[in-house]
């Protein structure tokens, strides 16, 4: 069975990985949102499973719901935010690239004090 990781804004689930892509199960509970952040190797695929909230990508801010995916290019500034919601937001993300580690993430802005000092 897959490892449920415990995340300050929820939690997610590696359900597959293959050399050059990794799917996971992300889910934002109601009132969080993830860490303003890039990553240097990879792209990432985000489809709505249920619930709904907000993609921050570059600037731009998208809706993450049933049926919608968003693109987050390789290098772009993203966020995952689920502050107006009230149900948890659970969605899919693949993560395609040369490095899919969580060693790959420069965080800009976080609500939980996990900014980066690079």
């Amino acid at each position: 069975m897959a490892k449920k990781n415990e995340r300050p804004w929820g939690h997610y689930t590696n359900l597959r990985n293959h050399p050059g892509t990794l799917v996971k199960e992300m889910v934002v509970q109601p009132g969080h949102r993830m860490s303003l952040q890039s990553h240097e190797h990879r792209e990432e695929y985000w489809f709505g499973v249920s619930g709904e909230g907000i993609a921050v990508i570059n600037d731009a801010e998208y809706l993450i719901a049933p049926g919608l995916m968003n693109w987050v290019p390789q290098g772009a500034i993203h966020r995952i935010d689920n502050r107006s919601g009230t149900e948890p937001l659970v969605m899919i993300e693949v993560q395609i690239g040369e490095k899919l580690s969580e060693d790959d993430i420069t965080r800009y802005q976080d609500d939980y004090a996990r900014v980066d000092n690079k």
